[in-house]
């Protein structure tokens, strides 16, 4: 999918899958595999798992926008691909509903889809005006809910962990004096504010790109979503079968590595372990080399939101599965009342 940080400000970009020949080449994909597209969105990875003669595919995703708009391809599959509306956390239970079992591999990308970000009224982007919304499933508390009912210290909290944000005091500080007098319901007037308040430099990315991430993060639990999908697909695919996770920012991509370097056993001598990790627990995954994978200068011209793009996959081994752990756990909980640095 794509990356939406310093896209925002941008003109429309189609959807354009990203580092999809690389994700093809990690799955290894063969003739008559059964894979998993934990992130349908417009169907790029779908398409090109369906392309190798005999595949079968199960395809999530949990916004409803993006399984009407693969209708299409589900009539074209003529039976190989079966489309669910669902989290990618709850991969393996919908697996499991769905009458398949192990599967040969499963690939997650864990950014937003083009018509997401370019569609005004799903909150995500401030490009345009649009509803402060932010919802994958347009259910549950939305971003103006977030934005004009928390606290200042929880919103520094969420803008700081999840969006990285060093000025997170100051905007959150700012966000709770203008509320008292009128809520913020759009998108722009919270954009524009953060730009007033954190002035930033020519050149770099809009001053609210991190606050609007922070903020999407936070509505949808990005983060524990993402771990949950990786303990779910570690227990779905058989020997041999392989996991692909396409990440687009920093948390992302560390959750994704730990969950790889500790399934891999690396670094977890008896030492070294962490709390509730089990002693001399057996890999479950081997990591080929040269990880990560980056786009080429090539795609990156092509399709700019690629830049941010890293790929880590696995290759599955004999090992019993294992559930969510400490060393994940501790990326994906938000730190209450940590001020420090802000």
């Amino acid at each position: 999918m794509i990356d939406t940080g310093g896209s925002a400000g941008g003109g429309q970009v189609r959807h354009i899958p990203v580092l999809r020949d690389e994700v093809l080449a990690a799955l290894d994909v063969y003739e008559g595999g059964l894979y998993l597209d934990a992130t349908f969105g417009a169907g790029g990875y779908t398409r090109g798992l369906l392309a190798v003669p005999g595949t079968r595919v199960l395809a999530l995703d949990r916004d409803p926008t993006a399984i009407a708009g693969g209708s299409d391809l589900v009539e074209e599959a003529d039976g190989r691909l079966t489309l669910v509306q669902g989290r990618f956390s709850n991969l393996a239970s919908v697996a499991q509903s769905s009458g398949f079992t192990k599967f040969d591999g499963v690939v997650l990308d864990i950014g937003l889809s083009s018509m997401q970000v370019d569609e005004p009224q799903r909150g995500f982007s401030f490009r345009a005006d649009g509803p402060l919304d932010m919802r994958m499933e347009r259910v549950g508390p939305s971003a103006a809910d977030l934005v004009n009912t928390l606290d200042e210290t929880a919103l520094a909290d969420i803008l700081y962990h999840y969006g990285e944000e060093r000025a997170s005091r100051r905007i959150a500080r700012a966000i709770v004096n203008d509320r008292a007098s009128v809520p913020y319901t759009a998108t722009l007037p919270l954009a524009q504010m953060i730009a007033r308040v954190v002035p930033g430099k020519p050149g770099d990315i809009h001053p609210a790109t991190r606050s609007f991430q922070a903020l999407r993060i936070a509505v949808n639990d990005e983060l524990g979503e993402l771990a949950r999908a990786l303990v779910g697909a570690e227990s779905i695919l058989k020997p041999g079968g392989r996991l692909a996770v396409v990440t687009f920012h920093s948390l992302e991509d560390r959750i994704a590595k730990t969950f790889f370097t500790v399934r891999s056993g690396r670094g977890q001598a008896p030492s070294r372990r962490l709390p509730g990790e089990p002693e001399c627990a057996d890999p479950t995954f081997t990591l080929p080399k040269k990880q990560p994978i980056l786009p080429s200068d090539a795609e990156i011209k092509l399709n700019p939101r690629a830049r941010s793009a890293k790929l880590r996959f696995g290759i599955r081994r004999e090992a019993e599965p294992r559930p969510l752990d400490a060393a994940l756990s501790k990326l994906i909980l938000l730190p209450q009342n940590d001020m420090k640095g802000r």
